[in-house]
């Protein structure tokens, strides 16, 4: 296991360097932010289990962050990954190992298109993937409150058409 100073700097020197992230480090945590969505994620050292440096398919290199209650975050050049939560009654095997809070908006709008061609068995799948990603991401910190709302808007709309 990595000592807690060689975990922080990996995570400093990755991130420092990758395209679409921002970070904030005060003495006992790290702010990592996503400029594509501005959604940031806070975590603080003590709850660093590992952090593994990994290469992608096109061997580019992540992080695999490991966190001391089993939660765990891939950071990528762009992008902060996460699990999606198994829901009931929904098949999470049909989704992605990995998503991220951008996923989140593609699954919006297709069920906006969907809504909007009258297929509403489509919308409820897109519903469960969609709350699969938002479930996750707030498992592991993303603050995803405005998210929430979004289907509450979109079925009212439906309903005031």
């Amino acid at each position: 296991m990595i000592e807690m100073n060689k975990k922080k700097e990996i995570i400093a020197t990755y991130v420092a360097q990758a395209q679409g992230l921002e970070m904030k480090q005060d003495t006992n945590s790290f702010e990592i932010t996503q400029r594509v969505d501005r959604k940031g994620i806070r975590f603080y050292f003590e709850q660093l289990e590992d952090v593994l440096v990994r290469d992608d398919t096109s061997d580019k290199p992540f992080l695999q962050i490991n966190f001391v209650n089993g939660d765990k975050i891939l950071v990528t050049d762009e992008l902060i990954g996460f699990k999606p939560i198994p829901m009931q009654g929904f098949d999470v095997t049909k989704l992605p190992k990995v998503v991220t809070t951008s996923d989140l908006v593609s699954v919006f709008e297709a069920a906006e298109e969907a809504q909007t061609a009258g297929r509403p068995d489509e919308v409820q799948v897109l519903k469960q993937v969609f709350n699969c990603i938002l479930l996750g991401g707030e498992q592991v910190g993303f603050d995803l409150k405005n998210e929430k709302a979004w289907f509450t808007q979109l079925m009212s709309k439906s309903a005031s058409a």
